[in-house]
């Protein structure tokens, strides 16, 4: 729930604020008249209890809220990768890229989500990389990647630059905005479909204005010119006010609030502890930024223009991009096709990832078939 994030973080600032002024107003107190005359300072112990109770919560909240809103973990998910290399961007920034599997088997390129990292596909990697060669990298301004500009457009040009290293028919996939920047990229360079682009997979995903295909829809556009926007704004603006807002909003629970709306009833604790540790480690600006970039986006038109093979993965759950988003695509794309996973939500690929990598490599094993493999050694992404 991209839009709430500031809001969330607002709210649990304002609680630790509340906090210290119960604190204060306790140690004060108020000087009142005994019945001789005399005078003591009398402290209503409520403020006390209440405000010692709010600020544990603002500095500790985060380990109460993992233990009651997930399930154990069977899988636990890790840290990003150190071993990953640099490429120069189209603009000229650093792209940190990761690349897992046979070097000589068929590739697919891997781009996450907003506000995330590569490190949420390590169960793809885990799955995919038995047969493939799995390429991962950090979008722009996140994780370890540099960013000269935040734009969807821009994150098109360097997936047209990575595409230009691999130097083969790829397999793009793409989470959320991930599949965003897949659909920019083939609106604004419609010839990747000739010989760079072996196929598509979007995953829970949208084609247009975010705003117009999440819950609430109605109401949150209604909100975005009086309230949403003017706070990524102030993200932007107001940069280290923000960091430290995003910190605390991680030690009181609150951030891992907002990333727990993204899952269903499957999520576990090192999932929701990873998605909230790099939504609070990525610039709030940046993802301000993003956010502001994917509200000024669509691509409706460019859905009918795909002319590779093209799945589309969604969760019936999903309250950031409805399934109604991926049933849109998944009609109007030439020949595309459709598959959706029950009691799962945005962050579907990883609660359910057996499934949802199930379906990319019998997709990607499908249409590799038509296409052969000869890597070049000559691109820095050939190892």
């Amino acid at each position: 729930m991209t839009p709430l994030r500031p809001l969330i973080s607002l709210i649990s600032s304002l609680i630790l604020i509340i906090s210290i002024y119960l604190f204060w107003t306790w140690y004060r107190g108020e000087v009142v008249q005994r019945p001789d005359a005399t005078f003591e300072v009398h402290r209503d112990a409520w403020r006390l209890w209440v405000g010692g109770l709010l600020l544990a919560w603002s500095f500790l909240g985060r380990w109460p809220t993992l233990f009651l809103l997930t399930r154990p973990d069977t899988a636990p998910m890790r840290k990003g990768n150190e071993n990953g290399i640099v490429i120069t961007g189209a603009d000229g920034e650093r792209l940190q890229v990761f690349i897992d599997g046979p070097a000589n088997a068929p590739t697919m390129l891997l781009t996450h989500g907003w506000s995330l990292d590569h490190s949420v596909w390590q169960y793809g990697v885990r799955d995919l990389s038995r047969d493939f060669r799995v390429v991962t990298w950090d979008l722009p301004g996140l994780g370890r990647s540099s960013a000269k500009q935040v734009s969807l457009s821009n994150m098109a040009d360097n997936l047209q630059v990575l595409l230009g290293h691999l130097q083969q028919p790829v397999l793009l996939v793409g989470h959320s905005i991930g599949g965003m920047a897949i659909q920019t990229l083939l609106r604004d360079h419609p010839d990747v479909q000739k010989q760079a682009v072996a196929g598509v997979v979007l995953v829970n995903t949208t084609y247009t204005n975010p705003l117009r295909t999440i819950i609430l829809s109605p109401l949150l556009r209604l909100l975005r010119w009086p309230l949403i926007e003017p706070m990524m704004w102030l993200q932007i603006i107001l940069k280290p006010l923000a960091w430290l807002m995003s910190w605390q909003s991680y030690l009181s629970g609150s951030m891992h609030l907002t990333a727990r709306l993204g899952y269903g009833t499957m999520v576990t604790r090192s999932q929701l502890e990873h998605t909230a540790w790099l939504m609070t480690t990525n610039s709030p600006s940046v993802q301000a930024r993003g956010d502001l970039a994917m509200f000024r986006w669509r691509a409706t038109e460019t859905l009918a223009a795909i002319s590779v093979p093209t799945l589309v993965l969604a969760g019936e759950a999903d309250i950031v991009t409805k399934p109604d988003a991926s049933r849109h695509i998944a009609q109007t794309v030439p020949g595309a096709f459709l598959q959706t996973f029950g009691h799962v939500n945005h962050m579907g690929f990883l609660e359910k990832s057996q499934d949802y990598n199930v379906a990319i490599r019998d997709f990607a094993t499908k249409i590799f078939r038509q296409h052969t493999h000869r890597p070049s050694a000559a691109s820095p992404l050939q190892r």
